[in-house]
């Protein structure tokens, strides 16, 4: 007589990715007493976006400290304590900072290693708000994705996703390297900032690394490839359903990583497809969808059917005015224009 197996259901948990954020940095310093955390109200607030919630409480104000409001002090003073062994973790409220602090990021942090010869390492996260749609006006509402993407010695990754916040925390604080860690408002899961649904996932509980430099297909498709990455993603998915109507089947890349860019997983979707759309919320110039675009002529030419096309903001400082500011902002309705066009429907 056989005894039957009963499985039990596996507890699934639903987290945002500022929850999800939370939780890899509160299991890393659980494991690591060298990890701390610092920025301005990320102690006893938590961080005006919920990525330090709760830590205070366990690991006190030594090791969770709220700063005074100067970037240039306690950036600079990340640096210092990551080239004596530490692994600072700082938060930067707003990307737009980033211009008081730059020096300390991209000639300090980012040649650490190259200019001692690899005898000193900078093993620190600066982890930062990017987008607009809010009316936050100019200084509160950019990316600057390709500025970071753009210095040697820094490593860049966005999440699209919760399952993807907490792996890639956890690979950005292991690594040795810099690395620049940039979450979308629109999708981090703040109530108050109209958080998107597609970007809340099942996260396990346990430890994970989602790996820094490795791109994911989160749709298969054979006419076009739409690479995206933080809110750009979702913003193609809901195109690639539309034009699925069509009879048009998009393939979606998540980049995921700005610095270093999967190439590898991009040749693969291009040879596929032979056709190229690049959604990237931020300024169209010079910025990370003309690296793709230029890459994409360089790993997969011969086989392109149409000229790339990107859709991403024009040159101009991001309005105040609500109606101006989603006037910019890449959507579905310009991606799914963008492949029209492209396809000659």
């Amino acid at each position: 007589m056989t005894t039957a197996t009963i499985e039990k259901p596996v507890a699934r948990r639903n987290l945002t990715i500022a929850k999800a954020m939370a939780e890899a940095l509160a299991q890393e310093m659980r494991r690591d007493e060298n990890v701390f955390v610092m920025g301005e109200d990320i102690g006893v607030m938590g961080s005006v976006y919920d990525t330090t919630l709760g830590l205070i409480e366990e690991f006190g104000q030594d090791r969770v400290r709220d700063t005074p409001i100067s970037e240039t002090g306690f950036v600079s003073a990340a640096v210092g304590a990551a080239a004596l062994g530490m692994r600072p973790v700082v938060e930067l409220m707003f990307v737009d900072f980033i211009g008081v602090c730059l020096n300390a990021v991209y000639n300090l942090a980012a040649k650490q290693a190259y200019f001692s010869g690899g005898t000193t390492k900078c093993p620190m996260v600066l982890m930062a708000s990017v987008g607009g749609g809010y009316s936050d006006g100019g200084q509160h509402s950019q990316t600057l994705y390709a500025l970071f993407a753009h210095l040697p010695g820094l490593k860049v990754v966005i999440p699209s996703n919760a399952y993807d916040a907490k792996g890639l925390m956890l690979s950005a604080i292991r690594d040795d390297n810099p690395v620049i860690f940039l979450f979308h408002k629109a999708i981090q899961g703040l109530g108050w900032l109209a958080p998107l649904s597609g970007a809340v996932r099942d996260v396990p509980e346990e430890d994970y690394c989602v790996p820094i430099g490795k791109a994911k297909i989160v749709r298969e498709g054979k006419d076009v490839t739409i690479v995206g990455f933080g809110l750009g993603v979702h913003h193609a998915e809901d195109a690639a359903e539309r034009l699925s109507e069509r009879g048009v089947f998009c393939e979606i890349v998540d980049l995921r990583t700005l610095a270093p860019i999967d190439t590898e997983t991009l040749a693969a979707s291009l040879r596929k497809t032979g056709r190229l759309v690049v959604v990237d919320d931020d300024y169209s110039r010079c910025g990370v969808a003309a690296e793709i675009i230029t890459l994409a002529n360089e790993l997969a030419w011969d086989g392109l059917r149409a000229a790339p096309a990107r859709v991403a903001h024009p040159d101009v400082p991001i309005p105040f005015a609500r109606d101006l500011e989603r006037a910019l902002l890449p959507n579905a309705d310009k991606i799914e224009a963008a492949v029209v066009k492209m396809m000659e429907l």
